[in-house]
């Protein structure tokens, strides 16, 4: 993992990336017996939420070179002042794995966290646990994949590494099935259960990861003079993390 990535304002745009990658990977070795859906649900951030989760804009404006040339002043027309509504929309995408006949039945659902729904006291977080505790006793498997080493995490696996990936089958009974994996280490390839007769699927999310670090160009697009986002790593994942940004310093330039 890289875990300037785990810079909440950044979060927002890794994480479909990432959904999308899962979900083009799964597609490929599902098909044709089942389908995979990047799912989307739209939350309200209220007043209280505004306080505990730094909202990312839709839009922001960064400073370009400046023209040599100035532009003609155009006259501004002249606003109505309103109060401000305290709320905005949040999207949190996720994956539903379908069977592809009849009434396309959700067979697996995959969430990947974000900083919402890990944020403590939120209504995000509160929906999530919700959604958590209705799918696991359902007919239906569940898989939570865990980037972010910040916020709150179940009880089940709270302090145990600083990521991990959990499955519940659909089974009453079932045991959670747990990866965890810390930042220094390679990502596990999880088990995606689907539907008898068919066998678990391996989710490399290694592979998946390296895949959207290339095509997104984080390794240009990162800003590595930064501190490392909270919470602090321990001293030997913090050398390690300068001896990684040293090593891609050299090879941007040689001098």
């Amino acid at each position: 993992m890289d875990p300037f990535l785990e810079e909440p304002a950044g979060w927002h745009g890794f994480h479909t990336r990432f959904i999308v990658a899962l979900s083009d990977y799964l597609a490929e070795r599902v098909s044709p017996d089942f389908i995979v859906r990047i799912e989307e649900r739209v939350e309200i951030l209220a007043p209280d939420d505004l306080i505990s989760y730094a909202p990312v804009p839709d839009l922001t404006i960064v400073r370009g070179p400046t023209s040599s040339g100035s532009k003609p002043a155009e006259a501004i027309s002249e606003p109505v002042l309103i109060e401000p509504i305290q709320e905005q929309e949040i999207r949190q995408r996720y994956i539903d794995i379908r069977e592809n006949r009849g009434s396309k039945e959700i067979v697996a659902t995959i969430e990947m966290l974000s900083p919402y729904n890990k944020a403590p006291g939120t209504q995000g977080r509160k929906d999530f646990l919700k959604k958590r505790e209705l799918v696991t006793a359902s007919n239906a498997h569940w898989i939570e994949i865990d980037l972010l080493r910040a916020g709150e995490r179940p009880r089940e696996v709270s302090a145990k590494s600083d990521y991990y990936a959990l499955l519940k089958r659909a089974k009453p009974s079932a045991p959670f099935e747990v990866w965890f994996f810390n930042l220094r280490d390679t990502m596990p390839t999880i088990a995606v259960p689907l539907r008898p007769p068919h066998s678990d699927v391996a989710l490399n999310l290694q592979t998946a990861f390296d895949t959207v670090y290339d095509r997104g160009r984080y390794a240009d697009s990162t800003d590595y003079a930064m501190d490392v986002p909270l919470p602090r790593l321990s001293p030997a994942d913090l050398q390690w993390t300068k001896q990684r940004v040293a090593m891609r310093n050299q090879r941007v330039d040689p001098r």
